[in-house]
C-alpha cells in the first residue's frame, strides 16, 4: 500500500464454512459433533486407563498419555468453534480470538511434532537396548523432555503468530509477505522435515536391530511394539506434509479445507482406535476397569 495512504483495519473475519444450505450444516453438525466427542472420549479413556492401572506406568505409556492430551486439545481448539458456527446466524470471529485460535492450534500442533520424535526415541531404547531401557528413560528424563516439548512448540509459534498479527489487513494482508513466509518456511522445517527425519533415523535404527533378533516371537513383539506409533505418525505427517512444504502454485482453498478436517479431526480420532485395539495392555486395563465397575455395582445392590 502506498506511503500515506489510509489503511482499513479489521476487527472481525468472516467463516466461510462448508455450505451455505441449513440442512447440509446441520447434517454436518451431527457427524462433526459425534467425531469431536468419540475423539475427545476416547483419548480420555486412553489417559484415564493409563493413571488408573499401575501397570501402565511406564514412560511408553506416560508419552501416551501426553499425546493423546495434546490430541484432545487440538481438536478442542477448533472443532467447538466450528460446530457453534454450522448453526449460528452470524459466521464472524473477532480479530482476537482468530489470532489465539491460530496461535493455540498451531502451538499445540507443534509441539505434537516435536513429540512424535520423543516417543521415536522411546521406542528405539527400548528395542534396542532393552537391559538399560528403565535406566536410560528415568522418570526425571521424561518429565524435561515432556516439558521441552511444550516449551518449544508454544515458544517457536509465539514468532509466526507475532509476524502474522503485524500484517495490516485490507481484506487480505495489503503488504509485502516476504517476511512471514520465510517465517513459515522456517517453521514448516522445524515442524515438518527436522523431526521426520529424525524419526525415520531412528526407525532405521530400530529395524537395523529387530532384524538381528533370530527368534521369531520377539522380532513379531518388537515390529507390533511401533505398528501403532508408525501408523499414527503416518497419518500425522502426511496431510502436514502437503500443507506446509507444497508449492504455492498447488495452493487450493477447497481441498485445503478437506485436509485440514482430515489433519484436525481424524488423525486425532486414529489415536484411540490403533491404541485400543491393536494394544493388548490398553485393552487389559480397560478390562480390568470394567470388571470393578461391574463387581462394584453389584455390591451397591446386595448392600440395598
Amino acid at each position: 500500500m502506498p506511503p500515506g495512504q489510509n489503511q482499513s483495519w479489521v476487527s472481525e473475519f468472516i467463516l466461510l464454512g462448508f455450505s451455505s444450505d441449513p440442512t447440509t450444516n446441520r447434517i454436518l453438525f451431527i457427524a462433526f459433533l459425534l467425531l469431536y466427542l468419540s475423539s475427545v472420549l476416547g483419548n480420555g479413556l486412553i489417559v484415564t486407563l493409563i493413571c488408573l492401572d499401575m501397570h501402565l506406568h511406564t514412560s511408553m505409556y506416560f508419552f501416551l498419555c501426553i499425546l493423546s492430551l495434546l490430541d484432545m486439545g487440538s481438536v478442542t481448539t477448533t472443532m467447538p468453534q466450528m460446530l457453534v458456527h454450522l448453526l449460528a446466524q452470524s459466521q464472524t470471529i473477532s480479530f482476537a480470538g482468530c489470532w489465539l485460535q491460530m496461535y493455540m492450534f498451531g502451538a499445540l500442533g507443534l509441539t505434537e511434532s516435536i513429540f512424535f520424535v520423543v516417543m521415536a526415541y522411546d521406542r528405539y531404547v527400548a528395542i534396542c537396548y532393552p537391559p538399560r531401557y528403565a535406566v536410560i528413560l528415568s522418570w526425571g528424563l521424561c518429565t524435561w523432555l515432556s516439558a521441552g516439548t511444550w516449551a518449544c512448540g508454544f515458544f517457536f509459534f509465539v514468532i509466526h503468530t507475532f509476524f502474522t498479527m503485524r500484517l495490516p489487513y485490507c481484506g487480505l494482508a495489503c503488504m509485502d509477505t516476504n517476511l512471514i513466509a520465510m517465517v513459515d518456511l522456517v517453521i514448516s522445517v522445524f515442524m515438518v522435515v527436522a523431526p521426520l527425519s529424525l524419526i525415520v533415523a531412528s526407525y532405521i535404527r530400530i529395524a537395523q536391530a529387530i532384524l538381528k533378533i533370530k527368534s521369531m516371537q520377539p522380532r513379531c513383539k518388537a515390529f507390533s511394539i511401533c505398528a501403532s506409533h508408525l501408523t499414527v505418525v503416518t497419518f500425522f505427517y502426511a496431510p502436514a506434509t502437503y500443507i506446509y512444504i507444497r508449492p504455492n502454485s498447488r495452493y487450493s482453498p477447497e481441498q485445503d479445507k478437506q485436509i485440514s478436517l482430515f489433519y484436525n479431526v481424524f488423525t486425532v480420532l486414529l489415536n484411540p482406535v490403533v491404541y485400543i485395539l491393536r494394544n493388548k495392555d490398553i485393552k487389559r486395563a480397560f478390562l480390568k476397569v470394567m470388571q470393578s465397575s461391574r463387581l462394584n455395582t453389584c455390591n451397591q445392590h446386595e448392600t440395598w
